[in-house]
């Protein structure tokens, strides 16, 4: 029984070991444990320091002031048009901004509509309102008629300002308009009436108002409302998402340590501010850090990398549809003549990932997932390809999100014996899933102002009977090592042939032969066949698609089952504001040529797409033409 028996125990038992699989374990650990502790290291030292704003009852507003205003007040932190702002500069902006307000008799609780291109005037003025709690409703600024009526009464806006440019859009519905809207002009070139004293011109007001710390009778505190967001309206109205202070500080924050940003970093944005992307995880930066962010007021894709070398910048923002358009421009010296270390976003689809970051010479993608309202939000944090995050496969419980089975046409999961969710194996596509828990800021579902909406969102009795869970109805796949991967929307994938489509994976591989135009893929019913077919919407403003050349690309990019059979050529086009096309009414008229004006194409069984006339419409119909 002595040290020889006991080293053949040790022997048998890791033979033993090894035999079982248990090596698999062994280099499961090797390749995943540096990536999961680094994560873990930086998500629990963000926590450490979101705990000391909860405990001293911080706004995102106070944080700007006692961190960023107090150790750095004449910092640039943004630049617009070639002007620069100052910390200091862009608190006393706001300061303005709350006292105009409380001299106008708003007070905490209060809801505000934002309507303004971007500039560094958009950001003081919410924040400005903020210091006395009023709650800023943040509006797409392309919105008009009916939605923009919608986005100003679901928000039960007490007012409206917005930006002089936007007068026209304004004076068409303001008579829609619920609750006696006070309406608010600011404008870049205008100062005040002769006299100052127009209360209906927010430049007016400034002018008269104290740069000082406001003094409201009700201060805003960290759990406290600050604004709405809005999803984008791909389908349907817009929705607007609730956003505390505390969720508007984990959002910035996390991110900002997940991906290991740095305060010394100069971020560009081009994309709008009135979304999260930009609105948040990248002037939240400035707000919370004091880093300097260059901000355009709209993207050009031309633009992109002359601005980012023009202005030194060392991260970036992006979605997907913007490095589509970035891809199409010609070469020039400013692709590579930078100092970017870092860009992030979201939507950049594996179709063109290598040969973007090849052309411009970036060094590190920060992929991120995640919604404005939910709280299953993870990112790529060491630069995987394709990945769009991970979970941990030795310790999952840490961060609790999971992929669950469900159908993917309804997005109703699907449940065992016992009526609980079921998750998914590496390589096998579901939802994925964030835990509600209310105590803990990371994990808390906020939800829209509509309610019923909100409870949509929400699944119950997931793991365990009582738990809750936010209800993405995002497809993803994980592999063996934890990491994500984006496979589409439930809803838009397909059934054709008995094989499940993801019109995701096909907008990108369609898009890329018909030389990086906006596509959008959805399933069609066709009479006398089951399942849905595949048709692409594409845009064509100047006729120049070669209809012989996609046919041949498509045949060999794609298997018979996932190819197109109907192609629409879009003469125009609707954008969301993260430049993403309009799906559902495309959808609903299908391959109808009685509701269709643009050029439609159908598949013949040769693979090539010809036109579609009125009598093969009919063939199709009648069951004489079979595809």
């Amino acid at each position: 029984m002595g040290l020889p028996f006991l080293c053949q125990v040790i022997v048998v038992a890791f033979i033993a070991f090894v035999a079982s699989g248990g090596y698999k374990f062994i280099y499961l650990l090797y390749r995943t444990a540096p990536r999961d502790i680094n994560a873990l290291f930086r998500y629990y030292y963000f926590l450490h320091t979101a705990k000391r704003f909860a405990k001293k009852n911080w706004t995102v507003a106070d944080i700007f002031k006692n961190t960023v205003v107090k150790n750095t007040p004449h910092k640039v932190i943004y630049i617009f048009e070639d002007k620069e702002w100052t910390a200091l500069q862009v608190e006393e902006y706001s300061n303005k901004v709350a006292n105009a307000m409380l001299d106008s008799g708003y007070k905490k609780g209060d809801v505000i509509g934002l309507l303004m291109e971007n500039r560094p005037e958009f950001v003081g003025i919410w924040l400005g309102m903020s210091k006395v709690g009023i709650v800023t409703a943040l509006i797409n600024y392309n919105l008009k008629s009916s939605s923009l009526v919608h986005s100003v009464n679901v928000a039960s806006c007490n007012g409206l300002i917005y930006g002089s440019e936007l007068s026209q859009d304004i004076d068409e519905i303001k008579s829609q308009l619920k609750n006696d809207v006070k309406l608010l002009k600011w404008s870049s070139v205008l100062a005040t009436t002769n006299d100052g004293s127009d209360s209906t011109c927010l430049n007016s007001l400034l002018d008269k108002a104290s740069p000082s710390t406001p003094n409201p009778p009700e201060k805003p505190g960290y759990n406290d409302r600050l604004m709405y967001i809005y999803t984008s309206g791909t389908t349907g109205m817009p929705k607007a998402a609730i956003i505390t202070n505390v969720r508007y500080i984990f959002i910035a924050g996390a991110f900002s340590y997940q991906v290991a940003l740095k305060y010394t970093d100069r971020f560009y944005t081009p994309m709008p501010l009135y979304h999260t992307a930009a609105g948040i995880m990248c002037i939240g930066q400035s707000l919370l850090y004091g880093c300097s962010v260059v901000i355009r007021r709209k993207f050009s894709a031309s633009g992109y990398f002359q601005d980012i070398s023009k202005y030194n910048c060392t991260a970036s923002q992006y979605i997907g549809e913007m490095c589509r358009y970035i891809l199409a421009t010609p070469t020039k010296p400013e692709d590579t003549n930078h100092k970017l270390r870092i860009i992030f976003g979201n939507g950049l689809k594996t179709q063109i990932w290598k040969e973007f970051v090849t052309r411009f010479n970036v060094p590190r993608v920060a992929e991120f997932y995640g919604s404005t309202e939910g709280n299953a939000n993870i990112a790529n944090t060491d630069n995987t390809f394709g990945a769009i995050g991970f979970v941990s496969r030795l310790i999952p419980s840490i961060y609790p999100i999971s992929i669950i089975r469900v159908n993917p046409e309804t997005c109703e999961p699907i449940r065992n014996e016992q009526g609980l969710c079921m998750r998914c194996n590496a390589g096998e596509p579901g939802v994925i899933v964030g835990k509600i828990i209310s105590s803990n800021p990371s994990r808390q579902f906020l939800g829209y102002i509509n309610n019923k909406e909100s409870e949509k969102k929400v699944v119950q009795d997931v793991f365990e009977k009582g738990d809750a869970a936010f209800l993405s109805g995002d497809l993803l796949v994980s592999d063996e090592w934890g990491y994500l991967y984006f496979k589409d929307r439930t809803g838009d994938t397909f059934r054709w042939k008995g094989e499940n489509v993801s019109t995701a994976e096909v907008e990108g591989v369609v898009s890329n032969i018909a030389g990086y135009r906006d596509c959008v893929v959805y399933g069609v019913e066709v009479p006398n066949s089951e399942g849905r077919a595949g048709m692409a919407a594409i845009v064509d403003k100047t006729n120049t698609l070669d209809i012989p050349s996609l046919s041949e690309g498509i045949q060999k990019a794609l298997p018979n089952y996932a190819r197109p059979l109907f192609i629409r050529k879009l003469n125009e086009v609707e954008l969301t504001g993260t430049y993403k096309l309009k799906k559902l009414d495309l959808q609903k008229e299908g391959f109808d040529m009685g509701l269709i004006k643009d050029q439609l194409y159908y598949c013949n069984s040769k693979g090539v797409y010809e036109v579609l006339t009125p009598e093969v419409f009919k063939d199709i119909y009648a069951g004489k033409i079979r595809l």
